[in-house]
């Protein structure tokens, strides 16, 4: 499976989110210069981010962004899902009717695309915006 920058930067961004925002919000633009990613790019995935109810944006003077949830409430695959769509890592000919595959059958790579799968989203979903928060901890600027 293969991530693109959309879910490699805004996973990045969501660290830093969890890191700066436990007093006040954050702003866009301070994440864009710690995390190198540009401010308009970090908009459009924040509005996302918004819109699937895992970032607050607020108004104001004095305002940015923060975690709609606890950090331990959101996983690294609600995050990605939102940046990325589906998680699957092979897109198997037999799973579309449309595209139907005369082997699916009786295919057995079938079961080791469902295997990969099924081990990359308990991997996401496991994997808590806290435990990466915590990891950040040792660490300094972009990844």
């Amino acid at each position: 499976m293969k991530i693109s920058t959309k879910g490699r930067y805004g996973l990045r961004a969501m660290v830093d989110l969890g890191v700066y925002s436990k007093n006040e919000p954050v702003s866009i633009s301070s994440i864009a210069e710690r995390q190198q990613i540009s401010d308009s790019y970090l908009e459009q995935l924040f509005g996302k981010l918004k819109k699937a109810g895992l970032v607050l944006s607020i108004r104001g003077a004095q305002g940015g962004y923060q975690l709609a949830r606890k950090p331990e409430e959101i996983s690294v695959g609600d995050i990605l899902r939102v940046l990325e769509g589906d998680l699957m890592s092979v897109t198997c000919g037999g799973d579309e009717e449309e595209h139907s595959c005369q082997a699916s059958d009786y295919c057995v790579t079938k079961y080791v695309w469902q295997k990969v799968h099924e081990g990359i989203i308990a991997a996401v979903d496991h994997l808590l915006l806290s435990e990466l928060i915590e990891q950040s901890k040792g660490f300094h600027g972009g990844c």
